[in-house]
């Protein structure tokens, strides 16, 4: 890691992105940002005890089909871009080191980051294991079966985002480590630090 200044965490919805980003940027003394804060696509599709969901996502999800919410997702990554590659280059360059996670981080657009002084890992995990986080999340057991059906939608997203990634992230022979269901928050930072090294 000597030199290092920002560690890129990518990966699909639940795979532990901010957890794990939150717990390497302790280790390193680095802040710790999610592309989400830097402008948020529809989101998660269930309510949580602080806030509904809005109309305009229930629609995203209830309407476009699952080709659909992939086109939607990367075309808003692509308009995302120049800020996250900005703000690497900010961080590579002064200031604080950084932390970045999000699925936002395409690997075919970080593989071609002109900028020194940086490492990206993608996460990745079964799909049994997005499945479940998602569904613990979503308060699935208890939820409606129209809250369900989003929740299903957005898990099939998740899912095919994670194939097309996973295939991009092999092709380049860029770094990912598989999450297994069970393994720890620390043992999920260390494979990163270590592939990021």
């Amino acid at each position: 890691m000597r030199g290092v200044r920002v560690v890129m965490i990518g990966g699909t919805s639940h795979t532990g992105k901010s957890t794990v980003a939150e717990e390497v940027a302790g280790r390193l003394g680095f802040e710790h940002r999610s592309t989400d804060l830097l402008a948020r696509h529809p989101g998660r599709p269930w309510r949580t005890p602080e806030r509904e969901v809005p109309p305009h996502v229930a629609e995203h999800y209830a309407t476009l089909g699952v080709d659909e919410l992939i086109d939607s997702v990367l075309a808003h990554y692509e308009r995302l871009w120049p800020r996250i590659e900005e703000l690497v280059a900010e961080h590579a360059t002064g200031g604080p080191g950084l932390v970045l996670e999000g699925s936002a981080l395409w690997p075919e657009r970080v593989a071609t980051l002109d900028v020194p002084r940086t490492a990206a890992v993608w996460l990745t995990a079964g799909e049994d294991v997005v499945r479940a986080r998602i569904r613990a999340g979503g308060r699935y057991d208890g939820a409606s079966a129209g809250e369900r059906a989003l929740m299903d939608t957005f898990l099939a997203r998740s899912v095919r985002y994670q194939e097309l990634m996973v295939e991009a992230v092999d092709r380049l022979g860029l770094p990912r480590v598989d999450v297994e269901d069970g393994m720890s928050v620390p043992d999920v930072a260390d494979a990163v630090l270590a592939q990021a090294s």
